[in-house]
Order: structure tokens, then sequence, then C-alpha cells
């Protein structure tokens, strides 16, 4: 661990994490007003190499004077084997660090690769007179050396908060025989992704960490994007990328629980907390209707409370403990 983290909310809602072309002024000004959990302004593949440097500043601009209420502010940077890395960091931070929530690094293949970003984001803060440690960073897992490292890359450091898979570069790196990103290779039976997926998301989950689905780049298929999403929702996803606006109403749906799991989550948690007392008998545990309520249904519930209520949902339903 290489630097000290004040108290920050490292479990941000990102059920729709938009990527947003750094170099687009006209993309960076819609995507303000658009319902995204995060966006995130992009120096990486959306950036051709001669407009990375200006793409910098216009990023800084549009952190520093636009609006973006209620959205996690993030900024991909190049990877550490390009020359632009360190720039890209110092400039943004140096320039809109009090506006940025995160930083994402892609192709992250060993833990020392995070350690020397959480280096560099420390001195910049206390050069600037940030506070320390409030930047998070986001671990983007690319190859099949990313993948293998994927637990020591999830302790690096106290900024990290997500682990985000991508597919794309992901696919290319093993060979797998596919041109549609994240779709399933031909002649191949099962999910070829539930390995990788998998991996990613016991990492996240075992340091408490938000795990994230890479893009679909087929941006007119909705029907697509849902499929694909719902298979990492269904794992435990927390969120996935939306290259379109199109994706954006499908991932928050998707990544959210349903009015009906959210109410009957919230009833668990009401009716356990009411049979542990004293008025309700202290059980360890007890029966709504035709089910049976324990400690871990309480643990299930929370989960599914936690997504909704970060979702803005409310209830429709509530709990009446029984007559004496």
């Amino acid at each position: 661990m290489t630097s000290p983290v004040p108290q920050v909310n490292r479990l941000r809602p990102r059920r729709s994490c938009l990527a947003v072309p750094g170099s687009n002024p006209r993309f960076l000004e819609k995507a303000q007003g658009l319902p995204a959990d995060q966006v995130f302004l992009d120096l990486e593949d959306a950036c051709a190499p001669l407009a990375k440097p200006e793409a910098r500043h216009t990023i800084v601009k549009f952190l520093n004077e636009g609006d973006w209420t209620g959205k996690t502010r993030v900024v991909r940077v190049n990877d550490w084997t390009t020359e632009w890395t360190y720039r890209d960091v110092v400039t943004v931070v140096e320039g809109a660090g009090t506006n940025l929530d995160c930083i994402m690094l892609p192709k992250v293949q060993d833990a020392q690769q995070v350690v020397a970003l959480d280096l560099l984001l420390t001195q910049i803060e206390k050069t600037m007179g940030f506070e320390v440690g409030r930047i998070g960073i986001e671990a983007q897992i690319e190859n099949a050396q990313g993948l293998n490292n994927v637990n020591e890359i999830a302790t690096a450091s106290q900024r990290v908060e997500t682990i985000i898979f991508g597919p794309a570069d992901f696919m290319a790196s093993i060979n797998m025989k596919s041109l549609v990103v994240g779709e399933q290779p031909p002649g191949y039976p099962a999910d070829a992704y539930h390995y990788i997926l998998m991996k990613i998301l016991m990492a996240a989950r075992a340091n408490n960490l938000q795990a994230i689905d890479g893009p679909y780049l087929q941006i007119r298929n909705v029907d697509g994007y849902r499929e694909v999403a719902r298979r990492a929702a269904a794992l435990g996803f927390d969120g996935k990328w939306v290259l379109h606006p199109g994706q954006v109403e499908a991932s928050n749906e998707i990544f959210s629980p349903s009015q009906e799991d959210f109410d009957h989550a919230e009833l668990i948690l009401d009716a356990y907390e009411y049979y542990t007392s004293e008025a309700g008998g202290k059980k360890g545990s007890a029966m709504i209707g035709d089910e049976m309520i324990d400690e871990a249904s309480r643990k299930m519930a929370l989960v599914i409370s936690g997504k909704g209520r970060a979702a803005g949902m409310e209830r429709t339903s509530k709990f009446e403990a029984p007559e004496a």
C-alpha cells in the first residue's frame, strides 16, 4: 500500500460507464446531459496520437467548466508502455484534480504499474496541495498477463476502486477466434468469457472493489448489448461500459435490481431486524410466508438493497410486525 486514503466512497454507482473521446468537444458537451452513472474522458484508444496533447487540455477545460452533477468523473490515460502516460496524468491532475474522481489505467499487466501511478498521483497531490489519496484508480485488465496477476493488481494500492475487463485487446492477446467484441467465438459450445469474468470478479470481491464489464462495439445492436450485459450482471458485476447513448438506459436497467427484488430485499432486512430483536423473540431465523430467513439471507438482501438504493430506487411495500 503506497498512499494514505481519506474517507472516500470507493463503491460509487457504476451501472453505466460512458466512454467519451477526450478530443471531441461536441461529445464532451453531450455527455453531461446523459443519465450515465460514470463518464470517462478518454485519452487512449479514442484519441489519435497527434490529437492526444491537445485533448489533455480539452479534458481539463471540460472537467473544470462542465456540469457533471451526479456522475463519477474519470479520465482514461494511456498505458505505461507508451510515451504519453506521465504527461497525461500530470496535465490532467494538475489542471483539474479537484474536479476528478479517478484515473483509469489501461492494459495493466502487473501490480507495479498501479504502484507507479499511485506514486505519481501522490506527488502531484502534495505539490498542488490536494488531499492525498482522494483520487481513485481503475485498473483495466486487457491481456493474459494482467489476468494472471489480477489479485496482486487489486491489492497494489488503496486507491484502486474497480477492476475492468477490456475484451477487445484481451481477445486479441489470446488469439480468440472472433471479430465481434464480447460475442462468443464460433465452435465453442460454452461461455468463452466465464473464467475471465469470474477471475476478475473474485479479485474484486475479495478486496471490496467493483467489477466492471467492458464495451460492446456493435453500438446499434441494443439487443446484443443487453444479452452480453445480462451475463455480467448475473455473475454479480456492478456495471458495464457504454459507447453510445442508446446503451445507457439498457445498462442502468440491467445492473439495477427489479422493483420486486428490491422490495423483497428491504422486507427481508426489516423482518430480520425485527425477529432478532427482543420484541421479535430474539430468533436466529424466522419465516416470511413460505421463506425462511437467517443471517445469510440478510447478507444477500444487503447486496440487492444496496444496489437499489444506489440507483435511487424507493420501496413500494413495508414490513408489518405480526400482532402479539
